[in-house]
């Protein structure tokens, strides 16, 4: 069976390519109808493909969401109006104070697979330090199995451990994050939706261990 999505990481990269040169209202309006069909629609559809395999592998109610292309100019000194990136993003509803997400980016330098949580709510970042200071082992140790297939975690937001903790504290590069993230290069192998379905599973252990904490 023919891959229905074969062409959407080549589509993608090539608009945004183009797109990072012109990235003004009038481009945006000439070539409109092939975001829409090229990228829109079989992003949409996508989402909707890998939901049942996702509420398959979680056993919870999953929630798809396609970014818009338009981007909010209001706060920052870039003031381009379009992104230059088609991302994706699954959410699993585990039923705690906050849902993890799986994520997936195609942008002209990257195709990118991801899991986790962007920025803990205060009470989930409460019990993630409560988690990483009590069950310390336990938690690095899922995060470095999930890891050592191919992703990686994102800079903490802090830069020294948080002061109710010891300074040398064995997980202390833990506690200096604000949300956790594990991402990583696509690997191709097969069809887009059985390798993301493929990524997601390698990735599932991470976001369980979120769900947990954000149930506790």
């Amino acid at each position: 069976m023919s891959d229905p999505y074969a062409s959407l990481i080549s589509d993608a990269r090539a608009f945004f390519a183009a797109l990072s040169k012109n990235n003004k209202r009038d481009w945006w309006l000439e070539n409109k109808d092939t975001y829409d069909t090229k990228l829109k629609a079989p992003a949409l559809a996508l989402l909707d493909d890998i939901c049942p395999p996702l509420a398959d592998l979680t056993g919870e109610a999953i929630t798809p969401k396609l970014f818009r292309p338009h981007r909010d100019v209001r706060f920052s000194k870039d003031k381009t109006p379009y992104n230059t990136h088609l991302h994706m993003m699954w959410s699993v509803a585990g039923g705690g104070r906050q849902d993890p997400v799986f994520f997936f980016g195609i942008a002209p330098e990257y195709v990118t697979v991801g899991a986790g949580m962007m920025g803990f709510d205060k009470p989930v970042l409460e019990d993630w330090r409560k988690f990483v200071d009590l069950d310390g082992p336990r938690v690095a140790g899922i995060i470095d199995s999930v890891a050592a297939q191919g992703f990686t975690a994102r800079e903490p937001a802090l830069k020294r451990v948080p002061l109710a903790y010891a300074a040398d504290h064995p997980q202390g590069d833990l506690l200096k994050h604000k949300g956790f993230v594990l991402s990583g290069e696509l690997q191709r192998s097969g069809s887009l939706t059985d390798d993301l379905s493929r990524a997601f599973t390698q990735l599932w252990p991470l976001n369980d261990l979120l769900i947990s904490i954000a149930s506790a």
